[in-house]
């Protein structure tokens, strides 16, 4: 007696169009082109975990950035006045010090300008 596969190939169909319920056109319910998206999500999945890293970096950059600006300093005369004075923040914490607490990253700027 031969094995018949087509109860895990409908698992295995059922399954994909789970994952793909929502996307547009064929690409949720025709298996190719389902399976096709599904590769293709998981790779700008892949990258994008990435991609988040850069992108918050130049956020936090531009943020801190204008705030310097907005003392008279350029961005990097700021971080290498910092670097000179001994303060090793992250650029995560300065922008958050530069939009929630004005005053103390003020102060920080002031180190900077006296360290350079």
């Amino acid at each position: 007696m031969r094995v018949k596969g087509a109860s895990q190939s409908n698992n295995k169909r059922k399954k994909l169009f789970s994952i793909t319920k929502g996307y547009w056109g064929q690409r949720k319910n025709v298996y190719r082109r389902a399976r096709e998206a599904y590769l293709a999500a998981l790779s700008r999945a892949y990258n994008d975990r990435k991609r988040k890293k850069r992108d918050y970096r130049r956020l936090w950059i531009t943020r801190i950035s204008a705030a310097v600006r907005a003392e008279g300093m350029s961005y990097s005369v700021f971080m290498n006045g910092l670097k000179k004075a001994g303060i090793t923040l992250n650029r995560k914490m300065l922008s958050e010090m530069a939009i929630h607490d004005a005053k103390a990253f003020s102060e920080l700027v002031a180190k900077a300008k006296a360290a350079k």
